[in-house]
């Protein structure tokens, strides 16, 4: 596990695009086995909280967990993704 400062400061670790390259193999593999994007994606999200947990003060995470969904509201991810929304 890399010791370098969190990235709160706005900038990217530098390992960041080797976790990256890791975590889309991942994805990749799960999906090969039929494991659903919802279980896939809710897992990763786990994960993710349970690094912050061990990392940062909950504050930080709640600010995290913010721009995440102001990011949503903002149809960013959509955007990012490409992808039509989702039928309701």
């Amino acid at each position: 596990m890399n010791s370098e400062p969190s990235d709160l400061d706005g900038t990217a670790p530098r390992d960041l695009g080797y976790a990256g390259s890791v975590v889309d193999k991942a994805i990749e593999y799960m999906a090969g086995q039929n494991i659903s994007s919802i279980a896939i994606a809710s897992a990763l999200l786990g994960g993710a909280l349970g690094m912050l947990a061990r990392s940062v003060a909950e504050e930080a995470i709640i600010g995290i967990l913010n721009n995440a969904i102001t990011s949503v509201r903002n149809g960013e991810l959509r955007a990012m993704a490409d992808i039509p929304p989702a039928s309701q």
